[in-house]
């Protein structure tokens, strides 16, 4: 069935989840733009060869996990000294170039710029935990697999980060928020 969708449908479809992915593991700026091309580029050429039973989601989840994996050994090989960290780069949840009305867009960047600032401001494990479960939407135990230790564990860093992110957030609950960190990333805590 996979080969019968065409390909620009699943980057339309599971662009926004690959790009939350990439941000949350590499933080804003062009790494995370790259991680979100290189995952695309790679799944378009196993895209014909790709098992019918496949949850494409959780497998693009996977590829942006390791592409981010990628910029992130590439980076260490590399030293970039400066003088000041460069300017941030904001982006809206959607990702690089996918259409979306910059007027929309607009209304909610300072309270998403909020979010990411909260997000990135995590420990690893509990950035990460929320960065696959709450916004890949991987189950605790593949997240275990790729973080490393128990699902146990995963789901205590996740829960742990999704309470961090609401004490400084103070998220409303309200379903339109941006704020709303369940709403906004299909997950639960």
């Amino acid at each position: 069935m996979n080969q019968k969708i065409p390909f620009e449908t699943i980057v339309r479809r599971h662009g926004p989840t690959v790009w939350r992915v990439c941000r949350a593991v590499l933080g804003p700026g062009q790494d995370a733009e790259d991680a979100w091309a290189e995952t695309f580029v790679a799944a378009l050429t196993v895209w014909e060869g790709l098992p019918p039973e496949t949850n494409v989601e959780a497998w693009l989840v996977r590829v942006a996990r390791n592409k981010a994996v990628d910029v992130v050994r590439s980076s260490a090989r590399r030293a970039a000294p400066t003088a000041s960290p460069p300017e941030s780069t904001t982006h809206d949840d959607a990702g690089p170039r996918t259409g979306i009305d910059p007027a929309d867009a607009a209304v909610t960047r300072e309270r998403e710029d909020m979010l990411w600032v909260a997000v990135d401001a995590l420990p690893e494990r509990q950035r990460l935990a929320v960065a696959y479960h709450h916004l890949g939407g991987l189950p605790h135990e593949e997240v275990a697999g790729i973080i490393g230790g128990t699902p146990a564990a995963v789901r205590r860093a996740s829960s742990d980060g999704m309470r961090a992110l609401r004490r400084r957030l103070g998220a409303s609950g309200k379903a339109d928020d941006p704020l709303d960190l369940d709403a906004n990333t299909g997950g639960t805590s």
